[in-house]
């Protein structure tokens, strides 16, 4: 029995995204800045570059929709692509740079953040196949050394946790630059990691664990994870203008990432600083290369030269839920992010870096993916009105009511929501829940419950009201973090044990 046949026969454990918030801008915009913003409205005229099979209807009014949102939410540009069935449709919108501007084409490179980790686990699913990597194998086998805080799970956590956010680690931790030694210099930092959950416990979104993945594939293959990725997935898939160091990305057209502040233009982000981490969001690539890559997804594992990657078995394995995210309807598969929309079983991932927001989403059963690269920090309003507008046009899913947040890595917000008549008793909520960098404070008052973040630099954040719409489940209803979504997720004894912000939990204080 081959090894993708055995892990379908393990029954995958069930356990009972955005990234966070760019930082806020404070430098005033310089005129040569404004002055670029009027010449980006002036391309999203002119820009509008198609590929491959022309536009339909569909696509058209898909199109026409992202270029009004980009000016209402001032993003400078966009590209959005469309597989449907055998036809796929791509269009450039705006501009790279509102100081230097390019047009936005098809082979436009963008850093795709956190979409990255899809690759990691396509990596990873390819060294299983090979029999050179064991997915329910603890991550000392190909790395003895390996250490967290806590013995028990430094010996015992797998690589099944990895891909999925189950390590229970605080995740949200990174590594300096140290060339082809970054992985393994990051990873023999990890001996002091606060564990804020056993593993498999509880979700939570973590970059670490997907280093810690990355520093497996290098030890396993012998190469450094940008070669590995060249020669596991970029080469055989033709991905042409793919890369993974800022090297690789000035020799294309590049989308300068940029931050506006309310109805300011936007400004540039300087300096554009890569992910340190190859496989929790290095990959930087173009809107053809992702489709490429979301076909090579949906189809049987075989490459356009023949060769075969992977089993369908593999990527359906992928899309597999392991296990649900507490307090949401959604699920996890190996990276992939799972949920139903009306009709239809999405398999997303988004992504957020430096002033880039970006949406790789997936509907197997139809042959269907959209790809949305936008290159500013408000670009998930657009990808968010242009992802539910896709989904409905094409195959008439809409999200319900009190649809909870999904495909972490994105900033987004729930659609709508109806909070409970009758909100819950807060005293089972009421506490202090802790992660290395910041305490979460929960309390409340006469009318309603309030969560404050207080980072450890002494500097909190303001309280954010909250309204229950589900058990364990709230909704931000003010303040500059309005409509995201804030659950609590208990522990075995029934009692409220975390809290998850942003994709991210902190655990409660017995103090």
């Amino acid at each position: 029995m081959n090894t993708i046949a055995r892990l379908k026969l393990r029954a995958p454990a069930r356990c009972i995204f955005r990234e966070t918030f760019p930082a806020r801008l404070e430098a005033r915009t310089p005129f040569p800045v404004a002055l670029g913003f009027i010449i980006v409205t002036a391309w999203l005229a002119l820009a509008r570059i198609h590929a491959q099979s022309p536009a339909d209807a569909r696509f058209e009014a898909i199109a026409s929709l992202a270029e009004t949102k980009m000016r209402e939410y001032h993003v400078p540009g966009v590209a959005v692509g469309i597989v449907d069935g055998s036809r796929v449709t791509m269009r450039g919108l705006g501009v790279t740079s509102v100081e230097d501007p390019l047009p936005i084409t098809a082979h436009t490179v963008f850093p795709i953040a956190s979409i990255s980790k899809t690759f990691t686990a396509t990596m990873m699913m390819r060294l299983i196949e090979q029999g050179k990597v064991d997915l329910r194998a603890p991550v000392r086998t190909y790395l003895p050394d390996f250490h967290v805080q806590d013995e028990t799970v430094s010996r015992d956590v797998t690589i099944w946790n990895l891909l999925t956010h189950t390590a229970g680690w605080e995740g949200q931790v990174s590594g300096p630059d140290r060339g082809e030694e970054t992985l393994k210099n990051f990873v023999g930092t990890l001996g002091g990691l606060m564990q804020l959950a056993p593993p498999g416990m509880a979700w939570s979104y973590n970059n670490a664990g997907f280093s810690v993945a990355g520093r497996v594939i290098e030890t396993v293959t012998g190469m450094s994870i940008n070669a590995a990725v060249r020669e596991l997935v970029f080469k055989p898939l033709g991905l042409m203008h793919a890369g993974t160091t800022a090297g690789d990305f000035i020799v294309n057209r590049f989308a300068i990432g940029h931050f506006t502040r309310g109805e300011d233009p936007p400004v540039l982000q300087r300096p554009f600083v890569p992910s340190t981490s190859v496989t929790a969001g290095g990959i930087g690539l173009c809107l053809t290369d992702l489709l490429t890559y979301a076909m090579f997804h949906m189809a049987d594992g075989t490459a356009t030269t023949g060769e075969r990657l992977l089993s369908r078995a593999a990527l359906e394995l992928m899309r597999t839920p392991q296990l649900s995210k507490q307090g949401t309807d959604d699920e996890i598969g190996l990276a992939w992010h799972l949920r139903t929309v009306g009709p239809v079983r999405t398999a997303a991932h988004g992504g957020t870096l430096a002033g880039h927001i970006l949406l790789l989403e997936l509907v197997p059963e139809k042959n269907f993916a959209i790809g949305i690269l936008a290159n500013s920090n408000n670009g998930w309003r657009v990808i968010q009105d242009v992802e539910r507008a896709a989904l409905a046009s094409y195959h008439g899913a809409t999200f319900a009511k009190n649809q909870a947040v999904a495909h972490r890595g994105l900033v987004e917000t729930l659609p709508v929501v109806e909070p409970l008549s009758n909100q819950p008793d807060p005293a089972p909520y009421i506490g202090r829940y802790v992660r290395p960098m910041n305490t979460v404070v929960v309390r409340a008052d006469s009318r309603r419950v309030l969560v404050q973040v207080q980072p450890n630099d002494g500097n909190p954040q303001p309280e954010m009201s909250l309204s229950f719409y589900g058990p364990d489940r709230a909704i931000v209803t003010d303040g500059p973090d309005r409509g995201q979504s804030i659950e609590f997720v208990r522990g075995p004894a029934g009692d409220v044990r975390w809290i998850r912000v942003v994709g991210r939990i902190a655990v409660r204080s017995v103090r």
